[in-house]
């Protein structure tokens, strides 16, 4: 053997060693617990770490809070009062399991895949308009076996991560990738409105808005499109007699006290029965068949008369907290695009929390809009977990940290 062929053979041998502990001892010896984290716990950043503990603790409350708000209505409409509460602890073990999957999938990997489940999602919202569930005079649903699915919820995640893909690298696309996109996003807000849907719809709309800003789009273009955006959101109303009526009893409740109204007075005196400190958990008597919707579009409404003042003021102060910690993700994210989508995320969550609060407290009008993780619903849980887990994600490749150099590197 001639001596650059030993040395060849050397230098492979090395190759080889070096390739097999590739992960530092310290990873090889870690449980299938631990394993499962996408990085060590100990290295995970303290904003991670806090907004994996802030959504866990919001989808458990959300349980208890259900519980009580659902409870009369489980039991005289089902005959049991864990009715909802059962159904919706299966909806999530199930949202968890994605949510963890999505925190352990590389943002570029979302990114990837965002295109193709947004024009799925797109083409699931057509589907309700065509052959979905009409319930309350709205096609929002698809019904597969015992599941019924809304898009308009689904959707939601994937609108996050493309509208990040497209208004990241604005600048530089194509005037036709640029149409191709804004009729995209048009057409699927106009197509949610056809349900009809139209506080989805305008939450669509004010997050696209929101992340464009953000991305840095000439304001006076954006401005065009907010008015764009209000005359079309206008003309909903003025088609639509439902939505007419309820900006009626939004000016003026007690016009149609047992009509349009009805809803409205009966969740403000649930908010003004709790007083400062409440009924007590369980105690409203709102929800004794007086208030309807009680544990989808006016569970605050339960919640305010059950914890009074200072519990809906923890509950705004949760709020800001969550939104605090997302926007520091978002100043701490190392590209345009995670940082898009750090924004998207938080603005979707908080933005939906407080419409909902806003709408039961008569400061906007009567929307059908879930607060996120404490509403009865499979699919806005799943969609608002989903979108808690990326925003996770983002807090930990703002690290630096995936990618198994860093790792080794810190680890040692």
């Amino acid at each position: 053997m001639s001596v650059q062929d030993l040395q060849k053979s050397n230098s492979q041998k090395v190759l080889t060693k070096r390739s097999k502990p590739y992960l530092p001892r310290k990873l090889h010896n870690q449980t299938f617990w631990q394993r499962l984290l996408p990085l060590p716990w100990d290295i995970w950043p303290a904003e991670a770490r806090l907004l994996l503990a802030l959504i866990a603790f919001w989808s458990f409350a959300g349980l208890f809070i259900l519980g009580s708000a659902s409870w009369w209505v489980a039991s005289k409409e089902m005959g049991d009062g864990t009715y909802f509460v059962k159904r919706q602890v299966i909806w999530l073990i199930s949202s968890w399991s994605i949510a963890w999957f999505t925190i352990s999938i590389s943002l570029r990997k979302w990114l990837k895949l965002s295109r193709s489940c947004l024009l799925i999602c797109l083409l699931l919202v057509i589907g309700t308009l065509l052959f979905g569930s009409t319930i309350n005079g709205s096609s929002r649903w698809l019904i597969v076996g015992p599941i019924r699915i809304q898009p308009s919820e689904l959707v939601k995640p994937f609108v996050i991560l493309q509208a990040a893909n497209v208004f990241a690298q604005w600048k530089r696309l194509q005037i036709d990738h640029k149409i191709f996109w804004l009729g995209l996003f048009g057409g699927l807000i106009a197509l949610i409105l056809k349900q009809p849907n139209l506080s989805t719809a305008a939450l669509i709309g004010i997050l696209l808005w929101l992340m464009a800003l953000s991305a840095g789009i000439k304001f006076s273009s954006l401005l065009s499109t907010a008015f764009l955006g209000g005359l079309i959101g206008a003309s909903s109303i003025l088609i639509n007699e439902y939505q007419k009526l309820r900006v009626i009893s939004f000016i003026n409740p007690w016009q149609d006290p047992q009509g349009s109204g009805y809803q409205l007075i009966q969740s403000l005196l649930a908010i003004g029965s709790g007083g400062w400190f409440g009924e007590g958990y369980g105690l409203s008597t709102q929800k004794l068949l007086y208030l309807p919707f009680l544990s989808t579009d006016f569970i605050f409404a339960v919640f305010a008369e059950e914890f009074g003042f200072v519990g809906s003021l923890m509950l705004v102060l949760f709020l800001t907290l969550i939104a605090f910690v997302g926007l520091r993700i978002a100043l701490r994210c190392r590209n345009n695009y995670s940082k898009l989508i750090a924004i998207g995320c938080s603005t979707l969550l908080v933005g939906q929390a407080i419409m909902h609060l806003a709408v039961a407290s008569g400061s906007m009008p009567t929307t059908g809009l879930p607060l996120p993780m404490i509403s009865y619903g499979g699919n806005s849980l799943l969609s608002s977990l989903l979108i808690g887990g990326l925003l996770i994600r983002c807090a930990l490749e703002s690290t630096g940290l995936i990618g198994g150099l860093e790792i080794k590197k810190r680890l040692n």
